[in-house]
C-alpha cells in the first residue's frame, strides 16, 4: 500500500469505463494529483464503486442525448460533460497487474467517506477544476436563476446552463461555480452521492455569484 497526493490537498478520480477486478466490476480511469500530475490506468475498488459507475453511465447517456444540440439560452452548442470524484487528503493505492498491464488500484474502503464527493463539469475543465480547488483563495458559489452568466455566449455560459439541464434526468445538481483568485469562474455541478461533508464548501456553496459589471 502506498499513498499518493497531498495530506492537505485534493485529488480527482476521473472515470472513463469499467474493468473486472477480483470478480467485481469497478470504475477505471485517471487520478489527477494536486500538482497536476495524472496517473492513468487507475481502478477505483471499494465503497461507491457501483455509484460511480451509475453516475458515469448517466452522464454518458446525457452527453449522447444533448451534445450536438443547442443551448436555448445562449444559442451555443452543448459540450460533453464529465463526472469526477474528489478525495480530500492522500489516496491509498496499490499496484496490480491485469493481463500484463500495470494498474493503480484506489483502495476506497480505506478512505473516510466524509472525504469523497462527486462533481461534474465540461470534460476539458476537469484538470483545471482539480488545480483550482488546490489553489489558495479559490471558493465556490451558487448561480441565481436569473444570473447573467447563463446568457454568456461562451463555453462558461453553456456549461453553467447545461449542468442544470442534466439535473432533470439524473442524480445530479447543477448551478455552482468555482471562483479562482484571478476571478476566472468554472461552472460545475455535484452528484447526489457521494457527497462527503469534508467537501461541504464545494458541494453546498453558501453564497451567490454576481459577476462584476
Amino acid at each position: 500500500m502506498q499513498y499518493v497526493g497531498s495530506p492537505s490537498g485534493f485529488e480527482a478520480f476521473v472515470p472513463s469505463g469499467t474493468i473486472s477486478y477480483k470478480g467485481q466490476t469497478d470504475p477505471e480511469g485517471d487520478l489527477i494529483l494536486p500538482n497536476g500530475t495524472t496517473l492513468t490506468n487507475v481502478i477505483w475498488n471499494g465503497q461507491y464503486a457501483g455509484t460511480i459507475i451509475q453516475n458515469h453511465n448517466q452522464i454518458v447517456q446525457l452527453n449522447n442525448q444533448f451534445v450536438g444540440q443547442t443551448d436555448p439560452v445562449n444559442n451555443q452548442p452543448y459540450v460533453p460533460l464529465q463526472d469526477f470524484y474528489v478525495i480530500k487528503g492522500q489516496v491509498p493505492i496499490q499496484q496490480a497487474t491485469l493481463n500484463g498491464q500495470t494498474y493503480y488500484v484506489i483502495e476506497a474502503d480505506k478512505i473516510n467517506p466524509a472525504n469523497i464527493a462527486g462533481f461534474y463539469t465540461y470534460d476539458k475543465w476537469v484538470p483545471k477544476f482539480e488545480v483550482a480547488i488546490n489553489t489558495q483563495g479559490t471558493y465556490a458559489a451558487g448561480l441565481p436563476g436569473n444570473s447573467p452568466v447563463f446568457q454568456w455566449t461562451n463555453t462558461t455560459g453553456t456549461v453553467a446552463y447545461q449542468t442544470i439541464v442534466y439535473q432533470h434526468y439524473a442524480n445530479l445538481f447543477g448551478r455552482s461555480v468555482l471562483i479562482l483568485p484571478n476571478k476566472t469562474i468554472i461552472p460545475y455541478g455535484i452528484t447526489t452521492s457521494p457527497s462527503g461533508s469534508a467537501l461541504f464548501n464545494f458541494t453546498s456553496p453558501q453564497q451567490s455569484y454576481n459577476p462584476s459589471s
